[in-house]
Parts: C-alpha cells; sequence; structure tokens
C-alpha cells in the first residue's frame, strides 16, 4: 500500500513538473489575430503576454475606431490563447495523473 502512495506521490510530482514545463513553453507560442480589413494585426503568447501590434496609419487618424480596433482584436488574440493555454493544461494535467479509483476529474 505504501509503494502505490509513493508511487502517486511521484506520478503527481511528475504531472506538476510537466505543467510548469509546458507554461514555460507556451510563453514562446504566438497567436495572431486581425481585423477582417487587416488594418490592425496583434500577436499574443498563449501564456498571454501581447507580442506585438501592427496599426495601419489610416487609422492613427481615428482615436475611436483605433481604440475599438484594438480592444476587439486584443480580446480576439487573448480569448483564443486562453483556449489553447487550457487545453496544454488538461492535457498535461489528464496524461500525469495516476489512475486513482473514482477520481475522474479530466473525463
Amino acid at each position: 500500500m505504501m509503494g502505490d502512495m509513493m508511487g502517486m506521490m511521484g506520478k503527481i510530482k511528475e504531472a506538476q513538473e510537466k505543467a510548469e514545463a509546458t507554461k514555460k513553453r507556451l510563453e514562446t507560442v504566438y497567436i495572431d489575430e486581425k481585423t477582417s480589413d487587416n488594418l490592425l494585426k496583434a500577436t499574443v503568447t498563449v501564456a498571454g503576454k501581447v507580442k506585438s501590434l501592427d496599426i495601419d496609419n489610416s487609422l492613427l487618424e481615428d482615436k475611436d475606431q483605433l481604440e475599438d480596433y484594438l480592444i476587439l482584436t486584443l480580446n480576439k488574440a487573448l480569448e483564443r490563447a486562453k483556449k489553447n493555454y487550457d487545453d496544454e493544461l488538461a492535457a498535461v494535467a489528464k496524461e500525469g495523473m495516476p489512475d486513482i479509483p473514482g477520481l475522474d476529474m479530466f473525463k
């Protein structure tokens, strides 16, 4: 029984290490988003950091339009990034969890 418990603890520790490595890797995975007219492009990491913005000069003439474009485009990119982040971590967690009867939280 004690050996089983030690084995499970080892698997949990290994899953935690994989999750941390995945989080670090996701800091280098990028999501690109753009407006339908291609006047604004945003790149964010899956970890949720804005990496770049490409703003067409025509948007610089209309502050309100630029603000709307920034909000919509960044929110769309960050939403996609969060979904990818959550999916990646869930996959790592599911893969690394020991088989504990009655504990099927990822099924």
